[in-house]
């Protein structure tokens, strides 16, 4: 029995031109993640599309700027969405649930475990939970960004087996399509490379669509060890195809830090937003990334941003390349004055009593692949 996070993004949902919905499209999906349900697979769908079908019922003839705007539009389109949905899921006698995130839940250590058992439950009843960020209430500066994001994070969290996003195109082109007759279909990604991300967040259409998102989201599922499949949404019907092994859209076979991570180091890596950056020297990078070992104060070079002990930070090499996230034991003011010193030195620089902390511990803290 396998565990799947399906997404579908607005694109999939909705005509470009019009916005009115494609119900052949909803009721393909509807088909077939019933289908699955059926088999004894266990399915959960991410879905986008509450701000533009809350646009399209007031009349709005633009996307609100404002962040009030577009959450009145969410506050209207996620009652129709979830109504629409259950219409569709409902003729075929399979019950859905709404669950709606914010980030804040994610960032929550308890929160995040409470969303994890909540979810775990609403699979074992049977039901597919379908899952939006809570627009009507996520302010701007702690928004997933795109519900790629979201169904990567998912993902993780109930430990699925398969990450689907359904999208405008294929897959994953070698140029934008639309532009470059030669350009063919990726089949299969096992690494993301710096310049496969450039050329993902270029100003061509194929860029600007949301492809770079759906990479980063590849690499977040792939730390809970999640194959990530990029298809075309007009086709949900592929779903089933993916899971019987055959190579349709572009499939990431990306290797996670040491295999998949524990719940808690990807809490950390991707639950949390990072306040702060710590630049090593290259011997503390080499201890930290290969070696397993915890960061001390003598290994840090510059310190970036104002945070308090406990914080998120990122950890990265002199030429500012992150290769690690970890929580700190000292504040940003403490680490000033202890950087660069050994151990033995900081009891007396922080006149504190007791053994000295590392600044971060190995245990508290996650390495990229």
């Amino acid at each position: 029995m396998a565990t799947l996070v399906v997404k579908i993004g607005t694109s999939s949902l909705s005509d470009a031109a019009t916005g009115d919905l494609r119900l052949a499209t909803l009721g393909g999906l509807a088909e077939t993640l019933t289908r699955l349900r059926r088999k004894g697979e266990r399915v959960l769908l991410v879905s986008s599309g509450a701000v533009g079908i809350g646009c399209a019922r007031l009349g709005l003839k633009e996307r609100p700027a404002s962040v009030a705007g577009k959450q009145a539009a969410a506050a209207v389109g996620q009652g129709l969405l979830m109504s629409i949905y259950d219409r569709f899921f409902g003729a075929l006698g399979q019950p859905v649930a709404q669950v709606l995130l914010t980030r804040q839940d994610l960032m929550d250590r308890t929160r995040y475990l409470n969303a994890r058992e909540t979810l775990g439950e609403l699979l074992r009843l049977g039901t597919i939970p379908i899952v939006n960020e809570n627009d009507t209430v996520a302010t701007e500066e702690l928004r997933f960004g795109d519900n790629d994001a979201l169904s990567a994070l998912v993902a993780g969290l109930i430990e699925a087996d398969w990450l689907i996003l359904l999208t405008d195109v294929a897959g994953l082109y070698s140029a934008n399509p639309r532009l470059d007759p030669a350009a063919h279909l990726l089949p299969e990604i096992s690494e993301i490379s710096e310049s496969l991300l450039l050329s993902a967040r270029g100003k061509s259409t194929w860029g600007s669509g949301g492809m770079a998102s759906k990479l980063e989201a590849a690499r977040i599922a792939a730390m809970a060890g999640v194959t990530t499949v990029i298809t075309e949404g007009s086709t949900p019907q592929n779903i089933v195809r993916i899971l019987a092994g055959e190579a349709v859209g572009t499939r990431f076979r990306l290797s996670g830090p040491r295999g998949r991570a524990s719940l808690r180091k990807r809490w950390i890596g991707h639950g949390l937003v990072p306040t702060g950056t710590l630049q090593l020297d290259a011997g503390a990078v080499e201890a930290v990334r290969s070696g397993g070992k915890s960061l001390l104060p003598a290994g840090i070079v510059a310190i970036d941003g104002n945070f308090e002990a406990g914080a998120l930070v990122r950890l990265t090499d002199t030429g500012g390349h992150e290769f690690a996230r970890g929580l700190v034991n000292y504040s940003s003011s403490e680490l000033a004055k202890i950087r660069g010193h050994n151990s033995q030195q900081i009891a007396a620089i922080l006149d504190q009593q007791g053994p000295p902390k590392t600044a971060v511990h190995r245990d508290n803290l996650i390495v990229w692949s």
